[in-house]
C-alpha cells in the first residue's frame, strides 16, 4: 500500500490512490494460504475491510480535496509570532479534523519572514501525521533542499503571473524563477523515487494585481507553460489579492487548461477580500476544479500584496460543499476547534467566518 506520507515524483499526491489492489491481493493471499469455511472468510475479509477503513486515509477519497494553508499562509502576514506550541496544537487539530493535506510552514529565511524561524520544528511535529499530506512553501533552490532534508511530502513553489509582484515577492525576474523551479524539480529527482515530494507549481496573481492591475490570460498561461514544461506534478492558480470573479475564474481555468492539457491536475487558491471567495469556489467547481486551498477562520494575506487580505473560510468550504452533496472526509464540529486556538494568540480582528458567527446547524452537525 502506497503510505500517504510518499509518492512517487510526477505523480498524483497519494490521497487519490484507492486501496482496491491491496485488498484484493489479500484476498488472493488468503485463498492460496488457509483452508477456512464460509462463515470463517466472512469474518476475515470484513476484518480486512474494516481495518483499512480505520487505518487508510485513501479508503474512502472525498469528492473535493481541501488543502488546509492556515499554519503557512494564515501566518505569515500577522506582525506577532505565534508560539512554536500553538502551531503544533493547531496542526494537530486540523488533522484530527479529517484534513487531507496541510500547508504546514514556508522554508524561507527568518529575516524574510520571521514568523518560520520556528518551521523546523514545526515541521518536524506536523509530518507524525501520517494520514495527511504534509507541504511546504519554498522559494528557491535552497528551500526547497531544506524541505527534502526535512521529508516533507509537497513542495509549493511561487510564481507571479505578474512581473511586478513577483520582483516584489522573490526579488527575481518570472524567467529567472522558472529557472529556479527547474532546478527544484531537479533537487527533488536527484532523490530516491519512493522519496519525491509532489512538486506543485503555484501561479500568484493569476485573477489580477495590487500592482498591476488586470493581469492578462497570456500572462497566465505563460507561467503555466513554463511550470508544466519543467515538471510540474500540479498546478495551483491563486487568486493572491481577492479580486476574482466567477466569470474570470472560468475563463482562466479554461485557458490553463488548453495550455498544459486536460491531463494535468489544478487546483485553486482563493482570497474573500471583495467577498466573492465562496462563489469563486462555486465557479471553480463548473470549471471542473476538485482542488482548493483554505485557510481556518480565513486567516491569512501575502505580505508583498497590498491590500490582500484573508483566504476563504474553510469552515465555510466545507460547509457550503457538504450542503451541495460534496464530500469533503472533514469532521466541521473538530475543525471548528481551531478557533480557540487560534483565539489565544491573534487579535479578533484577524479571524472570521459566517459558521462562527452562526454556528453550525443542526442540519449538519458533521461532515464527514
Amino acid at each position: 500500500m502506497i503510505s500517504p506520507a510518499r509518492c512517487s515524483a510526477r505523480s498524483e499526491p497519494p490521497l487519490l490512490e484507492a486501496g482496491g489492489r491491496e485488498l484484493s491481493e489479500a484476498v488472493i493471499a488468503v485463498h492460496a494460504d488457509f483452508e477456512l469455511d464460509r462463515l470463517s472468510h466472512g469474518l476475515f475479509f470484513y476484518a480486512i475491510i474494516y481495518n483499512q477503513a480505520r487505518e487508510s486515509p485513501m479508503a474512502h477519497a472525498p469528492d473535493v480535496l481541501i488543502c488546509e494553508v492556515g499554519p503557512r499562509d494564515g501566518l505569515q502576514n500577522l506582525d506577532v509570532f505565534v508560539p512554536t506550541e500553538a502551531k503544533c496544537a493547531l496542526i494537530d487539530t486540523i488533522a484530527a479534523a479529517g484534513i487531507r493535506e496541510i500547508d504546514a510552514g514556508s522554508f524561507v529565511p527568518p529575516k524574510v519572514v520571521p514568523q518560520f524561524a520556528d518551521v523546523d520544528a514545526v515541521m518536524a511535529h506536523a509530518l507524525t501525521h501520517k494520514t495527511a499530506t504534509i507541504g511546504a512553501l519554498v522559494p528557491n533552490v535552497k528551500g526547497a533542499e531544506r524541505a527534502i532534508a526535512a521529508g516533507v511530502d509537497a513542495i509549493y513553489f511561487v510564481i507571479s503571473a505578474s512581473e511586478t509582484h513577483n520582483r516584489a515577492n522573490v526579488r527575481r525576474s518570472i524567467e529567472e524563477q522558472l529557472d529556479g523551479f527547474r532546478a527544484v524539480r531537479a533537487a527533488i529527482d536527484a532523490g530516491p523515487a519512493d522519496q519525491r515530494p509532489h512538486l506543485m507549481g503555484a501561479i500568484a496573481t493569476s485573477f489580477g494585481c495590487s500592482l498591476e492591475g488586470e493581469v492578462s490570460e497570456a500572462a497566465v498561461c505563460r507561467v503555466a507553460r513554463g511550470f508544466a514544461g519543467a515538471g510540474a506534478d500540479e498546478i495551483g492558480l491563486a487568486d493572491t489579492v481577492g479580486y476574482a470573479t466567477p466569470k474570470l475564474i472560468r475563463q482562466i481555468v479554461e485557458a490553463v487548461r488548453r495550455e498544459v492539457g486536460s491531463q494535468m491536475t489544478l487546483r485553486l487558491h482563493l482570497h474573500d477580500t471583495l467577498g466573492a471567495g465562496l462563489a469563486n469556489a462555486v465557479a471553480g467547481l463548473d470549471a471542473g476544479i476538485r482542488r482548493f486551498d483554505a485557510a481556518v477562520s480565513g486567516l491569512g494575506g501575502c505580505p508583498f500584496a497590498p491590500g490582500a487580505r484573508g483566504n476563504i473560510v474553510t469552515e465555510d468550504l466545507v460547509f457550503m460543499l457538504e450542503r451541495m452533496g460534496l464530500s469533503t472526509g472533514i469532521d466541521l464540529d473538530r475543525l471548528m476547534q481551531t478557533r480557540e486556538i487560534l483565539a489565544r494568540h491573534i487579535p479578533a480582528q484577524h479571524l472570521t467566518g459566517h459558521l462562527h458567527e452562526a454556528g453550525i446547524p443542526k442540519v449538519l452537525r458533521r461532515a464527514a
